[in-house]
């Protein structure tokens, strides 16, 4: 029986910005430069579907609205000097990956760096096939029964709906 001939030429590295995220991003550079493959970087503001609702029970549509926009424009001028939120994570995402090509040594392309809003699951899903990747790389937190158990909802999601081959990467024991 002949094998096929596996080509990587598009990576989607999604992150969380977490921990095992990071600890990923590994892996992702690892398979970009065994294939020679562009890393896509994708990092996804999560929506929370029922928080107005919530909220808007105890406190009134119009407080809520209110008491929304104005901490948005704080949170937007006190942390990002009035820069919107996806570009002020795009930047930090680029300039983390000059950060790992100047101290690691490891050379690696970065094809796009995205920040989308969404559903984490969904949007992946809908990225790799967007932007035509050839696999997915992404981190999931835990160790043990539990980890297992809940592996992660997202990266099971992913596993779950991706066409595309899915590398899960957990953090190793301390």
């Amino acid at each position: 029986m002949m094998l096929p001939s596996v080509k990587i030429k598009k990576i989607l590295y999604a992150t969380d910005l977490s921990e095992s995220a990071h600890y990923a991003f590994a892996y992702a550079v690892s398979m970009a430069n065994l294939y020679g493959a562009a890393i896509v970087i994708l990092h996804v503001l999560m929506e929370i579907p029922n928080l107005n609702t919530s909220v808007q029970a105890y406190i009134g549509v119009d407080q809520w609205e209110e008491l929304r926009e104005r901490n948005l424009k704080e949170a937007r001028e006190s942390l990002t000097g009035k820069k919107r939120e996806r570009g002020v994570i795009r930047e930090a995402l680029g300039r983390f990956c000059e950060d790992i090509k100047s101290t690691s040594g490891e050379h690696f392309e970065t094809d796009e760096i995205l920040v989308k809003r969404g559903k984490p699951a969904e949007v992946i899903l809908e990225q790799s096939q967007e932007k035509n990747c050839d696999l997915i790389i992404m981190g999931t937190h835990g160790h043990g029964f539990l980890a297992d158990v809940v592996m992660g909802s997202t990266a099971k999601k992913v596993i779950r709906g991706s066409e595309k081959p899915v590398l899960v990467v957990r953090l190793p024991k301390k």
